[in-house]
């Protein structure tokens, strides 16, 4: 299966994000991608953290969304593809914060999952600070879903630096372990300077399986610098393919028996006593 990770530098306008994302979308699917994945924010970088609250959007009941959850069903329809698609504010139960939501559609353009993300940034270094809490309510739930005949396990940006959250998607009671793992992301640069590729690699190696990153990656008009490097990595940690900045398009072919033969040869997996 070819994968697609689309890098974006997200504006504060949303019809415009929308087209950049449609064409990008439009761009994997003509070079073969079936499964394509859109970075966190993609559809908005406000200018402060609570300008997100202003379009956010009640969950999907199947036959009503919003406009960004419309676009995402429709190209996905559109394209025939499976569609990760990035992230988007989804109202929550406090009008003070919003859900940070990873909604997958399945080709004919239904949602097929959607993920609120779990674990919340919280960074201050003295000259940089940053808290998601401020405006966004944590999720709960782990969540993974079948594409075709592959396991894919969704997670969210921050989500990366917590090995827990994957063991437990990928173990969970009654299901194989995850094939590719899902990252949509907006590192900010000095944190994804020092760590983003070698977290990225570490949970491919850990879980033997794919982990497709898409990323923000550059300057957004609130001034923050996001550090990009939208990147496909094996199961055995080699980084496929990799766009250190601006917009565009990583693809990468996705090998079930590469994932065979690496938990045959090295069969870690099976070898957890712990947990």
């Amino acid at each position: 299966m070819k994968i697609a990770a689309l890098q974006m530098v997200s504006t504060t306008s949303v019809e415009a994000n929308l087209a950049t994302a449609r064409r990008l979308i439009a761009q994997a699917a003509r070079d073969g991608a079936e499964l394509v994945a859109l970075p966190e924010y993609f559809c908005f970088m406000g200018r402060a953290d609570r300008d997100k609250l202003a379009i956010a959007e009640a969950p999907a009941d199947g036959s009503n969304s919003g406009p960004i959850q419309q676009m995402l069903a429709d190209a996905a329809r559109e394209h025939g593809v499976w569609l990760i698609g990035g992230t988007l504010p989804i109202r929550s139960g406090d009008p003070t914060r919003v859900l940070n939501s990873n909604c997958v559609y399945a080709p004919d353009g239904t949602l097929a999952a959607r993920y609120d993300k779990i674990h919340l940034f919280h960074y201050d270094n003295g000259s940089e600070r940053y808290d998601e809490g401020r405006a966004i309510l944590a999720g709960a739930t782990p969540t993974a879903l079948q594409v075709g005949a592959i396991r894919v396990g969704l997670s969210v940006c921050y989500d990366l630096r917590f090995p827990e959250l994957y063991r437990e998607l990928s173990f969970a009671p009654g299901q194989p372990p995850c094939d590719l793992i899902s990252v949509p992301s907006a590192f900010t640069h000095t944190t994804g300077l020092a760590h983003w590729e070698l977290l990225l690699r570490a949970r491919a190696v850990e879980n033997q399986c794919y982990v497709i990153a898409a990323a923000q990656g550059g300057r957004h008009e609130n001034g923050r610098l996001t550090f990009g490097h939208s990147m496909v990595v094996d199961p055995w940690g080699e980084v496929l393919g990799v766009l250190p900045e601006g917009e565009g398009v990583v693809l990468a072919e996705l090998d079930t028996t590469r994932i065979a033969s690496v938990r045959t040869q090295l069969p870690a997996l099976a070898h957890r006593r712990l947990g």
